[in-house]
């Protein structure tokens, strides 16, 4: 199937969103804030500040608020076996790549293994091999692109001092643009030593593109049609450095003027709400459940109103199909990573289970993060896990609810009732006092003026006092006061 695709900006003062569009149905999003960018792929000297044998870790000074970690298999050639005393020591300056963004409480994730990407090159300062992206399959392409690369780095006296990953979209590209690449890859790094030698720990050396550029560079390929941005200034920038640095773009470049914001015209707003909710409909009736937990992500497949034509087998498989597409969609596009649980629904056939996970395998083969799938478990479930570099749209959207505090429910009225009318009564032994005023929400005051009436009355029978009810508007279902007369 031929995939059409167009990546659209949407650029602020205050924020840049790019949206991937493939066959007119949103993929990814991608949201940077300006007040706190990304970091990944950034390069900072930083101050080892605690060594942790035990963890095998140790904790980075690098400018942030949170020290950064780093685990001892990604300090120097990547070995884990070697205890961290004897890799690292308090106070040492180190220079460090950030892998994960801080996520929640957790730091950020670094390694002392440097890569820096161009548009067809990952430059890798210290090491010594080149590597090709998985992505390119063909053998022939594979080892051409290998020569050309070796060509090129005893051409610039490379060998030895550092090496290369070739990347997807270097497929079918000539010698000129390799060894283009790789010169300004060696200068970059020459300027970076630089400021390496000259800057104090902690400081940064090396400053990550912005998310406009850094799309351009990742993502503009041969099946993206059409690149629209929404801002004149930003548009004016990237075309500066598409003529620069991927000039066979150029063409598909167009700035959007137009009276209709740009996302309202393609549906991305409608579609970011959508991926914010817990439940995704399925064209069939089915429908997904995605549920975001600190230890993991879990998904669980539903026939809901999907009854099939033949018979029950059938249309459990029909909708775990559909399902397997739309789980691959969800996991790009709400940034989904760590441990993924799948729910499917129960397959008794063998080959039917086996067609759903190629269908799942064949999804993600889209997806520009790592992923890595299990079989079908004992349970019926299938695990998996997608890499995690940054906040996902949840994380980055939303926060915990004041109310429920981030459970997603509160206490019925039934319970506070009852709550409201222990309390009363331990007040009553403790204090004595005269009268009670209680301060409660709508829905607690209702139940107690109807359906709990009587238990009230009792309470007031028992206790001898009489008891006031008021209204707290701005009160949350779950929240109450009594007040002693």
């Amino acid at each position: 199937m031929n995939v059409n695709a167009e990546i659209l900006m949407n650029v602020t003062p205050t924020e840049t969103r790019v949206a991937i569009v493939e066959n007119g149905v949103l993929q990814e999003i991608f949201i940077e804030r300006t007040n706190h960018r990304g970091l990944v792929g950034n390069i900072y000297k930083g101050k080892v500040v605690r060594v942790l044998p035990g963890m095998q870790a140790a904790f980075v000074d690098i400018g942030l608020e949170r020290a950064a970690f780093i685990h001892a298999a990604e300090i120097g050639k990547g070995d884990s076996n070697t205890p961290i005393t004897q890799l690292v020591h308090e106070g040492q300056a180190l220079i460090v790549q950030v892998t994960k963004d801080p996520i929640g409480t957790k730091g950020a994730r670094l390694t002392t293994q440097l890569s820096i990407p161009s548009r067809y090159l990952v430059y890798m300062p210290g090491a010594d091999h080149v590597g090709v992206s998985q992505r390119i399959e063909e053998g022939g392409e594979r080892d051409r692109l290998k020569d050309l690369v070796h060509a090129c780095m005893e051409g610039e006296g490379l060998t030895g001092e550092a090496g290369f990953i070739l990347r997807t979209a270097a497929e079918g590209v000539g010698e000129e643009e390799i060894l283009a690449d790789t010169r300004y890859l060696r200068r970059l790094w020459r300027k970076l030593e630089e400021r390496i030698k000259d800057n104090k720990a902690p400081s940064l050396v090396y400053d990550e593109l912005p998310l406009s550029l850094r799309t351009l560079r990742d993502y503009a390929r041969p099946e993206v049609s059409k690149i629209f941005i929404d801002s004149r200034e930003t548009f004016q920038k990237i075309e500066q450095f598409v003529q620069q640095y991927v000039p066979e773009v150029a063409d598909s470049i167009g700035y959007y003027p137009g009276p209709r914001p740009l996302f309202e015209l393609y549906s991305v707003e409608d579609e970011i709400q959508r991926a914010l909710e817990r439940k995704v409909q399925l064209k069939s009736g089915g429908y997904l459940v995605i549920d975001q937990t600190e230890a993991m992500t879990t998904i669980d497949v539903n026939t809901g109103g999907f009854v099939g034509r033949r018979n029950l087998e059938e249309t459990i498989f029909k909708t775990n199909l559909e399902a397997a597409t739309a789980i691959g969609r969800q996991l790009r596009l709400r940034n989904l990573g760590g441990i993924i649980i799948l729910d499917f629904i129960d397959m008794a056939e063998v080959e039917h289970q086996r067609q759903v996970l190629r269908m799942l395998e064949k999804v993600l083969e889209k997806d520009h993060a790592k992923t890595k799938i299990s079989g079908v478990s004992e349970l019926g479930l299938v695990e998996m896990t997608r890499k995690r570099t940054r906040e996902s749209l949840e994380q980055m959207l939303m926060e915990p609810c004041p109310h429920c505090e981030g459970r997603g429910s509160v206490k019925t009225a039934e319970t506070i009732c009852y709550e409201l009318f222990r309390e009363i009564l331990r007040e009553d032994r403790a204090y004595g006092a005269g009268n009670y005023l209680v301060l409660a929400s709508q829905a607690v005051v209702d139940r107690l003026l109807d359906e709990d009436s009587q238990g009230l009355a009792d309470l007031e029978a028992f206790i001898g006092k009489a008891i006031k009810l008021q209204v707290e508007a701005l009160y949350a279902q779950d929240q109450y006061d009594i007040i002693l007369q």
